[in-house]
């Protein structure tokens, strides 16, 4: 009996490379993101009100848990809805 080869699979995994032109274009020059500064963290928003996705700011994953952190403190202040 001969054996069957067996073949690689190859994965489904979304491209994860984002590019040149993906990064966080709102986190340029900003140090320190505030919880006060709401002006900034509705760019983070959508118009409902719900935090964007990392992926669609292009956002890193610790600016991403900072702009959550900061969206979630300014609502309990009432400066975001």
């Amino acid at each position: 009996m001969a054996r069957k080869m067996k073949t690689k699979r190859t994965s489904k995994r979304r491209n994860t490379d984002r590019g040149p032109g993906k990064a966080a274009r709102h986190l340029e020059g900003v140090k320190e993101i505030k919880s006060t500064d709401y002006e900034l963290l509705r760019k983070f928003m959508t118009d409902h009100g719900k935090i964007m996705p990392a992926r669609t700011i292009g956002a890193s994953a610790k600016q991403q848990r900072q702009i959550k952190r900061s969206i979630r403190r300014a609502r309990t202040m009432g400066l975001l809805p």
